[in-house]
């Protein structure tokens, strides 16, 4: 049977994660109009974040592995209706309520990321894999930003049920294009899905992210974070010892210890913190008022035309890194990236006294974020089982996520610790927190650098290497940068 065409199904793919990757970032900087247009209180609003973050924080990892099993296209589809369902919910929900539960549906396209990254690996040919992934990073990472400058556009000209009803009609497009033209992808892993290893690890990430993202409401010192976090360590150290006894886990843990894998993914939690919390943080700044000593008094969308250059650079250096991969190598691209996030940060906190300073240094943070993206991507997918792509680029997704709700409650502490009698952040705490976020991203640098570097012609970090037994290896194939043969 011959193929579909490549150029399609790479449209697919990028078109539903694109979209997700838009869904995360888009309701933030609406939050304040959703809070009065439903009528409840701040506390309530930022749910609609935090449903979000935790849904899909539980469902990327596990349904990538469900790919995996039961095959990917399948899967695909799957989830692209759900996210379909849960924009439509969203756009008619008539209480805050229905809203949170709407995100919590859409939060199960957080599948989408491992399960195209699979099946670019699976469909295209092995000289195209690599530049894939790194053009399908380079969408997402842009998505993200698209959310952030659009939605003050959206809420403005039309409402805020607009930015779901938008997504709408792109899934449902994209879910019947995916239906009729993308291939199901012939690898497939041995085993059923773990259960139990999908209920502890979805407990353990609820229990570490729930008291990260509502901290600054309930008190670092509160009963409930406190206890969350203590059983956040049981509950993961019962999901490691679970994963390691089963006969078909869902994250396979000696995948996970490979060296390229888990240098990679601690990459990705550090990055991850640095990058997650700028989104989070740099509107806020850039909108509060002059009168504080610092901050220009920005529209909604005047602070996401500000963040316009991070979204250009971030899509062009993802596109370019696909061609720099095979010459230059994803470890350096991954160590220059997040360098370059390195030194955003520290410029932004010690620069930030125009706007043209801001626009500019958001750029040069965009331009690390494009390159670290796909080259995480890139090397996870180049070291690992074509049966494991699925959970192990999941759970990259998963780390990283891990890693700005981090980033996000700490910076969060350094920010509104101390108030002017105004109420309004002193320009202080939002300068600690850019230099500690230039902090992690240079820790995410060294990371990188911890990373194997694959010699040319010769196999690198494998899984096979590592003693990955061939029960796990379905048809396991070539990519570009030699660390799967």
């Amino acid at each position: 049977m011959p193929r579909k065409s490549t150029r399609l199904t790479f449209t697919v793919l990028a078109t539903g994660a694109g979209v997700f990757a838009m869904l995360q970032s888009l309701i933030a900087p609406a939050l304040p109009t959703v809070q009065h247009a439903l009528r409840t209180s701040q506390s309530t609003a930022t749910w609609v974040m935090t449903a979000y973050l935790l849904s899909a924080s539980v469902f990327t990892p596990i349904l990538g592995r469900v790919g995996d099993l039961i095959g990917k296209k399948r899967t695909l589809v799957a989830v692209l209706l759900v996210v379909l369902a849960g924009c439509l919910l969203a756009a008619l929900a008539p209480t805050i309520g229905v809203l949170i539960v709407a995100r919590i549906v859409q939060g199960v396209g957080g599948a989408l990321f491992p399960l195209s990254f699979g099946i670019i690996r699976d469909e295209f040919e092995i000289s195209r894999v690599s530049g894939s992934i790194s053009n399908l990073s380079a969408v997402i990472a842009a998505g993200g930003g698209v959310g952030i400058v659009a939605a003050g556009p959206i809420v403005s000209a039309l409402d805020y049920r607009w930015l779901f009803w938008i997504p709408v009609g792109v899934v449902a497009i994209t879910a019947l294009i995916a239906l009729r033209y993308v291939p199901e992808s012939p690898n497939r892993a041995q085993g059923n899905v773990s259960w139990l290893g999908a209920g502890l690890l979805s407990a353990w990430l609820v229990a570490l992210l729930l008291p990260l993202s509502q901290a600054s409401v309930w008190g670092w010192g509160s009963i409930r974070v406190v206890g969350l976090f203590a059983a956040a360590v049981v509950l993961f150290t019962a999901w490691l010892l679970s994963e390691a006894r089963s006969r078909t886990p869902l994250i396979d843990l000696r995948v996970m210890r490979l060296p390229a894998v888990w240098t990679t993914n601690a990459a990705a939690l550090l990055f991850g913190a640095g990058m997650y919390a700028l989104w989070s943080f740099l509107p806020g700044f850039v909108q509060t008022p002059s009168s504080a000593g610092y901050g220009f008094g920005a529209s909604v969308t005047t602070s996401g035309l500000l963040m316009l250059p991070m979204l250009v650079a971030m899509f062009l250096s993802g596109i370019l890194s696909g061609r720099l991969e095979p010459v230059v190598g994803a470890k350096s691209l991954l160590t220059t990236g997040a360098t370059l996030g390195a030194v955003a940060l520290g410029l932004l906190a010690a620069w930030h006294d125009e706007q043209w300073q801001v626009a500019l240094v958001s750029a040069v943070f965009g331009l690390g974020i494009g390159l670290a993206f796909a080259s995480m991507a890139n090397l996870i997918v180049g070291s690992v089982p074509a049966s494991q792509t699925g959970a192990a680029t999941g759970m990259n997704a998963n780390i990283r996520t891990i890693g700005g709700s981090i980033g996000a409650a700490v910076t969060s502490v350094l920010v509104t610790g101390h108030l002017q009698p105004s109420g309004l952040p002193y320009a202080s705490g939002y300068t600690h927190g850019f230099a500690l976020l230039a902090v992690l991203c240079l820790a995410a640098a060294l990371a990188a650098l911890l990373v194997p570097t694959a010699r040319a012609g010769r196999p690198g970090p494998t899984a096979r290497a590592a003693s990955v037994p061939a029960e796990a290896e379905a048809e396991p194939r070539s990519v570009t940068s030699g660390t799967v043969s």
